[in-house]
């Protein structure tokens, strides 16, 4: 009869387990307002595909670029510190998972004990111990499912983590092209203030001039000349940072970028997905979805905790005085035993821990919806950026084409001694103004691009 009881309870549970389970849940995303089409960009063609973001960086066409953002990609410790982050949760999903499968595990004692005037004696024990707890009501494999949507949380991640940095690594890259060619500029004009500088002396030691319009013509010379310092430290604080970002020692990278490069430009017309399938290529949206998935397992996990558990125990073993004596059959020694923890009375400790779950379910609900809404204004406020940053620059480099002109007409005119000083200035002032804005506009231009890469999800391939 004794035997009886833990086959008995063991059937039970079996037939608990195929008819007993936690009532489903909502396991649907929350409703958010997605667009059929972007307000300020070019989608797809019907029956057309998307233009493969997968490595945008190519299509600026730098080979320096690619390099340093392959580099970064292997090499960042945020990379690195985040693949860390997936292995940790690919293996909580195994400790998870040992939960299902019975545990066995051995053991062996030897003793020799006095007790009194009597004589020493021996004691030799070796057995087997094995246990399993039926998980009826898919508490433990709730907490598997939990742990898996972790997992792939933590691979979405890090694809989220690798968008990030490459856009960092070409916008920082672009910003120091950017100060390179602002750089040039600045070198430039002051070559040409220092002219303008040469001859309004050489008037004022002929009389033809006076010495407030050669103090003016040095003081615009001095200042042109102070923005050299300041561009020649952000280029070198660009250069840092791009060291660090490729995981290498601040100053590894000074001899490989020294040389003033153009900046990179991005190829032909970029075809953008719909926004519904633009979402599915983002990976902090996938992150998003899987946490949601996650805190409904946990939602179930805290249910089943409510309810009872079974265990089944057992243990195989041999006792005897001797070593000898421990192969005859009677220093075997068996048990099984049988199990059943029921809940009673917890002070509502248990459904508070479910309102709890559920309540982290509701927060990756709203943080989905906010991953969301945030993807389809980074890629709108990509777009109309680009857009203007477009514009601006036409305007700006036929100003800059007007100003050229004009300093140059100027500079002659008051070699002829035709105009004041006052107008060189003046030219000469709007003319590095132009050339700075255009400088700074080619480089926005081209951030702007990266930034609509990065808002599109490019820089990882979904699997």
């Amino acid at each position: 009869m004794a035997r009886g009881i833990p086959l008995a309870l063991l059937a039970l549970a079996a037939a608990l387990s195929g008819c007993a389970g936690m009532a489903p849940r909502d396991a649907a995303l929350p409703d958010t307002p997605v667009p059929t089409a972007w307000a300020a960009g070019t989608t797809a063609a019907p029956g057309s595909a998307a233009t493969s973001l997968a490595q945008w960086w190519q299509r600026l066409g730098d080979p320096q670029l690619t390099a340093l953002v392959e580099q970064s990609l292997t090499a960042n410790t945020s990379v690195r510190t985040a693949q860390a982050a997936l292995r940790q949760a690919r293996a909580q999903v195994d400790v998870q998972a040992a939960g299902l499968a019975p545990q066995v595990g051995a053991s062996a004692s030897a003793q020799r004990s006095r007790s009194g005037n009597s004589g020493a004696g021996n004691n030799f024990q070796l057995g087997f111990d094995a246990s399993w707890e039926p998980d009826v009501f898919g508490r433990v494999r709730a907490g598997v499912n939990a742990s898996e949507a972790d997992a792939r949380a933590a691979e979405a991640s890090l694809a989220d983590v690798q968008v990030s940095l490459a856009a960092e690594v070409a916008v920082n890259y672009i910003e120091l092209r950017g100060l390179q060619q602002r750089l040039v500029i600045a070198r430039s004009n002051l070559a040409s203030q220092s002219e303008t500088l040469q001859i309004t002396q050489w008037r004022l030691q002929a009389g033809l001039t006076t010495s407030l319009v050669a103090e003016q013509a040095r003081a615009a010379s001095e200042q042109t000349a102070a923005q050299i310092p300041a561009l020649e430290a952000s280029l070198a604080q660009s250069r840092h940072s791009l060291a660090v970002l490729t995981g290498q020692a601040p100053a590894a990278l000074d001899a490989q970028l020294a040389a003033s490069v153009a900046v990179p430009q991005p190829g032909d017309e970029l075809a953008m997905a719909i926004p519904a399938e633009t979402l599915r290529q983002r990976p902090d949206v996938r992150a998003a979805e899987q946490r949601i998935t996650a805190a409904l397992a946990r939602v179930s996990q805290a249910d089943a905790a409510r309810y009872p558990d079974f265990g089944i125990s057992g243990s195989v073993g041999l006792r005897a005085l001797t070593l000898g004596a421990l192969s005859g059959g009677s220093a075997v020694a068996a048990s099984l035993l049988g199990s059943i923890s029921v809940p009673l009375l917890d002070g509502g400790a248990a459904r508070a821990q479910v309102r709890a779950q559920e309540a982290s379910l509701e927060q990756a609900r709203i943080a989905y919806q906010a991953a969301v809404l945030t993807a389809l204004k980074d890629v709108e406020d990509a777009l109309v950026s680009l857009r203007g940053n477009r514009e601006r620059l036409v305007r700006l480099r036929s100003a800059a084409d007007a100003a050229g002109n004009a300093e140059l007409l100027a500079r002659q005119r008051y070699s002829s001694g035709l105009i004041d000083f006052q107008s060189v200035l003046e030219t000469q002032r709007t003319l590095l103004s132009t050339q700075e804005g255009v400088a700074t506009t080619v480089a926005s231009l081209s951030a702007d691009h990266v930034r609509l890469y990065k808002a599109l999800g490019g820089g990882w391939q979904p699997q």
